[in-house]
């Protein structure tokens, strides 16, 4: 890795790659007429609003869970919520960042 990648390349970052090329979920907890309006390929659209609902088969999935949203609030609170049902979870902050990790 180049100095200057190394250096403004951050932690939360690094782990999030790994998590993601481990093949971690994504989930887009924004509204199903924002996620239309543009979302990482291969996420899953869950508002935060239905996360409850849909946290039995989220846990199904049996492997780690990236959150994503327009700014990283509400993938911020859907994080908090999984991780305190047992889901190993990490906030993505913007499905942009999110999308540029993957690219």
């Amino acid at each position: 890795m180049s100095f200057i990648k190394k250096l403004f390349s951050s932690p939360v970052n690094e782990e999030m790659k790994e998590q993601l090329a481990a093949g971690a979920a994504i989930i887009d907890v924004r509204s199903e007429s924002e996620f239309a309006g543009g979302h990482v390929k291969g996420s899953k659209n869950i508002p935060l609003n239905k996360l409850s609902d849909k946290l039995a088969g989220i846990k199904k999935l049996n492997k780690p869970v990236v959150c994503v949203c327009a700014s990283g609030m509400r993938s911020s609170q859907a994080t908090n919520f999984l991780k305190q049902n047992g889901v190993t979870a990490y906030n993505g902050g913007s499905w942009h960042s999110v999308n540029r990790l993957i690219d």
